[in-house]
């Protein structure tokens, strides 16, 4: 019965704010946001209404003798919040989706701060080589790339294979990096034609079109002639770091945390 008495409180407090779901307590009294003390037993549970990171109204956020008591935050909404995306999967529908929308949300929240995305996927195939995805995925988070106003700058962890190497080469030139043990291949799209002949036939012709479209936004952004790019992606071609430097695919290698883009803000708003 308590508690109900606290979760009533809660509806009376409910008022926006931008202060994020992380913010200490110091810090939430300092900015005049709501928040009320709740005898629970012989202790005094503070109780804050505020804004999560992402825009979500979080209620009933509880915090004890200045320590907020709860589950962890949660990562992508504090990479967020540091203006990095981060692509760790193969390139389907819903990671498009999520990669798009973060996108458009950074752009909306500042146009001059930089986006860092952090790339560390297959592509638009499985590590073994499966398609799972279509290159036009890629493409649409390219288009929005350019579309944004805030420069993106882009960095390889680990793979950045086929639609996620074009990806890579599409931040804004100078800040284009990888990590020293990253691996970057160029490919050409597969097909998941089945069916009669003249549906494989067609989709061979869009097959076609999508190879062309990636080698041609490669060759822009490597600074390369087209012709040169679609010979190095008729078979599999493995770049290390310091390769894909001399490619033009990427500007530098980060070799030491010094050296990192962006060092994210939300470790100190945790103490």
């Amino acid at each position: 019965m308590k508690w109900s008495a606290a979760l009533i409180l809660l509806a009376a407090l409910a008022a926006p704010t931008t202060i994020n779901a992380f913010t200490p307590t110091s810090l939430i009294q300092k900015s005049g946001l709501k928040t009320a003390n709740v005898k629970v037993g012989d202790d005094s549970v503070n109780i804050v209404n505020k804004m999560v990171a992402g825009g979500a109204q979080a209620y009933g956020e509880e915090y004890y003798e200045g320590v907020r008591i709860g589950p962890p935050p949660d990562l992508p909404s504090l990479l967020l919040h540091n203006r990095i995306v981060y692509i760790g999967m193969p390139l389907v529908p819903a990671v498009t989706e999520l990669v798009i929308a973060e996108l458009l949300y950074l752009n909306y929240e500042s146009s001059d701060e930089p986006i860092t995305m952090y790339i560390n996927s297959s592509g638009t195939t499985t590590a073994n080589g499966q398609s799972v995805g279509f290159e036009t995925e890629a493409f649409a988070i390219a288009d929005v790339m350019r579309y944004v106003r805030p420069p993106v700058h882009t960095v390889a962890i680990g793979q950045a294979f086929g639609a996620a190497a074009m990806l890579l080469a599409q931040g804004k030139r100078g800040k284009r990096f990888a990590l020293p043990n990253a691996t970057i291949l160029l490919n050409q799209p597969r097909s998941m034609a089945r069916g009669q002949a003249s549906d494989i036939a067609i989709k061979a012709r869009e097959v076609s079109h999508n190879r062309r479209t990636t080698c041609d936004l490669l060759a822009r952004a490597c600074s390369k002639p087209l012709n040169v790019v679609m010979d190095d992606c008729q078979r599999v071609k493995y770049l290390q770091p310091h390769e894909a430097v001399e490619y033009g695919l990427i500007d530098r290698v980060l070799e030491t945390e010094t050296s990192l883009p962006v060092k994210p803000s939300f470790i100190s708003q945790l103490k």
